[in-house]
């Protein structure tokens, strides 16, 4: 493999000649650059990245740890994460924690040993369950900065990325009650995760604030046959003739639950879920959604590390958390 000392001698000229023309710099001539990229695209050089990593103290390169790569939510957030890091010279590694807190602290300690800059993740769900944030702290004061996005870590100093999910939420409620529905249900298998919390808390501000109504809740996990759940639910409560679901998954199974049982969606029972638009689409009448805007997530994600990372001199009171306003997306199974 061809060196910049190589190139050098050949174009008669010094290594920093060589490297400042292969870089860009103003300080080198039109003519003396054009030489040196035409030699060393004639060897094919290409510059060794370890050694350059080392020289700099960078990588130019993003860790991101996701909780599941099948969430059609996340991976368009990683997506566009990709594409902004792309876009700023920055390569990304991907790592998968499988909502698992060991793999998680596993994925951060073998990034965290000089391979990446810093790190973009959303925290695992056993991680929010057990509440074990130290392995972040120990990140960041490794000098490795943070961004979380959409489930995140309150008590981390780091910058956050995040959605509006109790006023969404609240909002979806309102335009439910607002149909005349008068006994409106929340259905949630994220319930031990802060976004999941939260959405909770809209619903049940919004069903607080009628005198004439009660709330139904129906917590499942990730492993119970949620349609079963749902069906039972349903059954149990033939009022209700509205559902509000916090996950990407039960207001689907929802409409077709309703369905199934004799109701008619939406003139007998509204839903609106957290879902995709590809999602939204495996149910007749398409599923009425609360739209999170996943690329605009990510690219703020990325913008926000990598500035922290051209700007060293941002302190801990520049931390910031972003709020990315959701879209009530009508798709047919409510009324307006």
């Amino acid at each position: 493999m061809v060196t910049l000392k190589q190139l050098a001698k050949e174009l008669n000229v010094s290594i920093s000649t060589v490297s400042k023309a292969l870089n860009n710099s103003e300080e080198i001539g039109e003519e003396t650059v054009k030489r040196v990229k035409e030699l060393a695209a004639l060897y094919n050089y290409k510059p060794n990245k370890v050694a350059l990593s080392l020289k700099q103290n960078k990588t130019q390169t993003i860790g991101v740890i996701i909780p599941d790569i099948l969430n059609h939510f996340l991976a368009k957030v990683l997506f566009a994460i990709e594409r902004e890091s792309t876009n700023n010279g920055y390569n990304i590694i991907t790592c998968i924690s499988n909502e698992s807190l060991e793999k998680e602290i596993s994925s951060l300690q073998l990034l965290a040993n000089g391979s990446v800059d810093g790190f973009i993740l959303a925290v695992a769900q056993e991680t929010q369950i057990k509440n074990e944030t130290s392995h972040f702290v120990k990140a960041i004061n490794q000098g490795l900065p943070i961004v979380m996005f959409d489930r995140v870590a309150n008590d981390v100093l780091c910058d956050k990325v995040i959605v509006d999910d109790y006023e969404a939420t609240y909002n979806a409620t309102k335009s439910l009650i607002n149909e005349n529905r008068k006994h409106v249900a929340f259905f949630s298998s994220i319930d031990d995760l802060s976004v999941g919390k939260l959405r909770e808390k809209g619903y049940l501000k919004a069903i607080a604030e009628e005198s004439n109504m009660k709330p139904y809740i129906l917590r499942v996990s990730r492993f119970d046959d949620i349609q079963k759940k749902i069906n039972e639910f349903l059954k149990e409560n033939k009022d209700i003739d509205g559902v509000i679901s916090a996950d990407s998954s039960s207001g689907v199974i929802a409409i077709n639950v309703a369905l199934n049982i004799g109701l008619k969606v939406p003139k007998d029972i509204s839903v609106i879920g957290y879902s995709s638009n590809a999602m939204s689409n495996h149910c007749i009448p398409k599923l009425t959604t609360i739209r999170q805007h996943a690329k605009d997530i990510g690219a703020c994600a990325a913008q926000l590390l990598i500035k922290r990372l051209t700007n060293k001199s941002q302190s801990e009171q520049d931390f910031s958390t972003r709020i990315i306003k959701t879209s009530l997306i009508n798709g047919g199974s409510t009324l307006s």
